[in-house]
């Protein structure tokens, strides 16, 4: 009986599996034979024009592009704190299942209230208006879980002797950190970070209210009412605003261009991946 039972379960998770995989497939290729064809040249490099009917999408990927490299920035050094702290600094196992808790929690958090959060922040009470930096605070808050939790499994699989090695030859804590941990984990972290980049690329709401409009913005030249463009607002918009097949042919590219970029940095982040759990298997 059990062992027909275990069978059923490997056939359930399997056809779970593939029904998935052949769902997220098919996405796949309805975008990309809609949005190929409209993908040009000219397409990356040109501004908007009509009202979306023309022109193309440059100073949206270029949004896009500074929003997530933002993120990346603000993300890497709390992502770093935080799993430190969790497998160097926490002595107390009850501390560590706290942050944990936390940090499941805060990868909970619907998008949305990013949004809410960054309007109620930044635009309210620090009044920065539309800004690129809190659109990438922001983004860097929804992707902190992913990135840190990467690095906190490469951290506990790291062999306890080589950190005693460390400090059987008089290395400080911080020289332990510095010269054994950071470099044992940077896999980890640029996995980790490349993982929550290709989630928030497409985020739109917490940039909604906070950091995107849809046309009349270039490059920021400050922090204060500095937005910028972008491809999930984009395609929002137009997606709801015009039946135009010119748009249409737009917001089919742009999402596209969009997919790819995803798909990209998850193709990068998945050997590195792969790699990080070979090494601490035979680590």
């Amino acid at each position: 009986m059990r062992r027909w039972l275990d069978r059923a379960v490997v056939v359930g998770t399997g056809t779970c599996v593939l029904v998935a995989c052949g769902v997220l497939l098919l996405l796949v290729l309805a975008i990309a034979s809609r949005g190929l064809p409209a993908l040009s040249w000219s397409f990356l490099t040109e501004e908007m024009s009509r009202g979306g009917a023309a022109g193309g999408i440059a100073y949206n990927l270029v949004g896009t592009l500074i929003l997530i490299a933002t993120a990346a920035i603000v993300c890497t050094p709390l992502a770093v704190g935080t799993a430190l702290t969790h497998g160097f600094y926490l002595r107390s196992r009850a501390a560590r299942r706290r942050l944990e808790l936390v940090l499941y929690a805060l990868n909970g958090i619907p998008s949305i209230l990013f949004g809410i959060f960054g309007l109620i922040v930044f635009v309210g009470f620090l009044g920065w208006g539309k800004s690129w930096l809190s659109g990438g605070i922001l983004l860097a808050l929804v992707m902190l879980p992913t990135v840190t939790v990467a690095m906190i499994e490469r951290i506990d699989a790291l062999p306890r002797s080589h950190i005693e090695a460390a400090v059987a030859l008089g290395l400080s804590e911080s020289e332990v950190v510095r010269r054994v941990i950071l470099p044992e984990s940077a896999g980890a972290l640029v996995t980790g970070l490349l993982l929550g980049l290709a989630r928030v690329a497409g985020e739109t709401a917490p940039i909604l209210f906070t950091a995107t409009v849809f046309a009349g913005a270039t490059l920021p030249t400050g922090v204060r009412e500095s937005p910028v463009l972008s491809l999930p607002y984009h395609v929002f918009v137009l997606a709801q605003d015009s039946f135009d097949p010119a748009v249409s042919r737009t917001v089919w590219g742009t999402a596209t261009v969009l997919l790819l970029l995803v798909i990209g940095l998850s193709a990068v982040a998945l050997p590195l991946r792969l790699r990080i759990h070979d090494e601490a298997r035979h680590g």
